[in-house]
């Protein structure tokens, strides 16, 4: 094939996958709003919503080059502002236009960052939060990202993350649990003698949708992660990875709570696919 076809091709392809990864963050927004309180509903979707606006911006200023700027010491790429710098390592082995890279790393970041809204709902003051999603986006996720994506100490050691399971939802898994240690539960999750009290969402249909979105969209994040339109059988392969193993969960999900409850939960098989 043409290089320039190819080329051309590949950047289709991961702006393809860059639109669906955006996607989700409508689904996140859909999904914690669906199984919180209504009163709450706000204040999730600004969380959202926010996430990709003050993240898009503070990654293009400052993050990108943290996370692929020539590596100093293996910790942290030489910072350069407004993604300027020359990324000599990134121009060896990246195929895509700058540009596109950058709008696919923006993606990816911001889906570490709204990971951690869900886990800390209903207790987090807004601006607070706010000052949480800078500093994900301009420090935290480009840190840990240089130390393989961008050559860093774990690339050196041979260490290997596709589609950022590492990266993006090890990264925001980790930061969820710190919020939510610090924060702690819900008040009138517990009662005094530490029993478990159910809060239920307000919209399980809202949730389902944000599921069935999400679902889509991890089908623009992993086969998008080959970076290459060409590589068909690889691509295929993944998509039938993706899908069976959200199906899969989601069925052990629902055969456990139906074994546990006498009937399906429909809350905890929907968070079963996104587990999957």
């Amino acid at each position: 094939m043409d290089q320039a076809i190819s080329v051309s091709l590949d950047t289709l392809w991961v702006l393809l996958g860059t639109c669906l990864v955006f996607f989700m963050q409508a689904g996140f927004a859909m999904v914690e709003t669906g199984f919180t309180r209504a009163k709450n509903a706000g204040n999730i979707i600004m969380k959202n919503l926010m996430d990709f606006a003050v993240g898009s911006i503070i990654f293009y200023i400052l993050g990108f080059s943290l996370m692929f700027g020539d590596s100093i010491g293996g910790f942290i790429g030489t910072p350069s502002l407004f993604s300027k710098g020359e990324f000599a390592s990134l121009v060896e082995w990246m195929p895509l236009d700058l540009n596109t890279f950058i709008i696919w790393q923006t993606v990816f970041c911001a889906t570490a960052a709204t990971i951690v809204s869900g886990a800390m709902a209903e207790r987090t003051k807004f601006s607070a939060y706010l000052v949480y999603s800078f500093c994900i986006s301009a420090v935290i996720y480009p840190i840990v990202g240089h130390w393989t994506w961008g050559g860093g100490w774990l690339a050196s050691l041979g260490f290997h993350d596709f589609a950022g399971s590492t990266i993006v939802h090890s990264v925001g898994g980790w930061s969820a649990l710190v919020g939510a240690t610090i924060l702690g539960p819900r008040i009138g999750k517990y009662g005094k003698n530490g029993k478990v009290h159910a809060i239920p969402g307000h919209s399980i249909t809202l949730g389902a949708l944000g599921v069935f979105i999400l679902w889509l969209g991890w089908f623009g994040f992993n086969p998008g992660s080959s970076l290459s339109a060409s590589a068909t059988g690889l691509n295929s392969h993944i998509f039938m990875t993706t899908n069976l193993s959200a199906a899969a969960a989601a069925t052990v999900a629902m055969c456990v709570t139906w074994i546990k409850y006498k009937k399906p939960d429909v809350s905890m098989t929907l968070n079963g696919a996104l587990c999957g």
